[in-house]
């Protein structure tokens, strides 16, 4: 197929300058982990495929005038937002359904819905998946009297991922504590912040693969905490945990594929994750961020509509445990998008 990836760039440039970078980034001396772009276009032309790499930077619309120009049979979306703003990683895909231009993944719709950490659980206990209790707070908005609160509780934004803006001070005891926390993600954050029941428990990673009935889970992720470093109220994946330690000689925690679960449990994950992912629209791929408790309930905490595909991270490495290679995990994705779109 003739392929484009799109993505978003703090450089305002044409496809050819990308194909510089690919040529860096991908060379065998190369210190650190190429984007995901590179590494997707990498993936893709060792399948066979033609390949082109579109930046949007300040202007979205250069991107649908390239491919005005130049027509592809599907467009890979590898934007995680557009400029600074994380938020508006559902303007890419919106153009390209304005275009008419096929392309992998959720749609809008699903992507505003999953950025929001409240809105997500809505939908999920709708459906009777189990969520933790939540309380919400806009910017600038103080604790309600009249709610219900209940500790300990994790104070979370509401609509950043990737674990930012989550720490030990996350996990608060008290009406103080809660109180300035949700005072920090306001003001430092400028996000509204959600309070969740803090779940004690197993984290794990679960990635669907699919669309309709024909869909398929890949390989539980754990994320397994060192109980000589990290008591019970600090085993929570924080920016630092999932980004720096592990890359540390001692790191505190570390992602392995899933120690022994119960059928019980199992049972129970499969069907949170097949219903999530329908309830919630989700499209060829997806992960669910999970805590599994001492009595094997099964907890969603957050959807990822979009989750990060490089190699060595969550869903590539279950894909590489169910037997698919990094090309083909890529591949497998982009047939499952033209397959939806016809």
């Amino acid at each position: 197929m003739n392929v484009a990836i799109v993505f978003d760039s703090t450089f305002p440039a044409d496809p050819s300058y990308y194909d510089e970078v690919y040529d860096e980034v991908m060379a065998t001396d190369f210190d650190g982990e190429p984007d995901p772009e590179y590494q997707i276009a990498a993936a893709l032309r060792e399948r066979g495929h033609t390949v082109k790499l579109l930046g949007a930077h300040d202007d979205p619309m250069a991107v649908m005038h390239h491919l005005r120009e130049e027509p592809v049979d599907m467009v890979w979306n590898a934007s995680e937002g557009f400029g600074t703003i994380d938020s508006l990683d559902f303007l890419l895909p919106a153009l390209l359904d304005a275009e008419g231009v096929p392309y992998t993944g959720a749609s809008p719709q699903c992507l505003m819905v999953t950025r929001n950490k409240a809105m997500t659980k809505k939908v999920l206990a709708h459906h009777n998946i189990e969520v933790p209790r939540f309380l919400t707070y806009r910017i600038g908005e103080e604790l309600r009297k009249d709610d219900e609160f209940f500790f300990p509780a994790i104070v979370k934004p509401m609509r950043l991922d990737a674990s930012q803006g989550i720490s030990k001070a996350s996990v608060v005891y008290d009406r103080e504590a809660l109180k300035q926390r949700v005072q920090f993600v306001h003001e430092k954050l400028h996000d509204a912040a959600i309070v969740e029941d803090y779940i004690e428990g197993r984290e794990l990673y679960v990635s669907v693969m699919g669309n309709g009935d024909d869909l398929r889970i890949l390989p539980t992720v754990e994320l397994l905490f060192d109980p000589d470093k990290n008591k019970p109220e600090d085993r929570i994946a924080t920016k630092k945990k999932k980004w720096k330690d592990q890359y540390g000689k001692k790191p505190k925690v570390r992602q392995v594929f899933a120690r022994p679960i119960s059928a019980v449990a199992k049972e129970r994950i499969e069907h949170t994750c097949l219903a999530g992912f329908r309830a919630l629209w989700l499209r060829d791929f997806a992960r669910f961020d999970l805590r599994l408790d001492a009595e094997d309930r099964v907890w969603v905490l957050e959807a990822n509509a979009n989750p990060y595909p490089s190699r060595g991270h969550e869903i590539a490495n279950a894909a590489k445990k169910a037997g698919m290679a990094y090309p083909d995990f890529i591949e497998t994705i982009l047939k499952l998008a033209k397959r939806r779109a016809g």
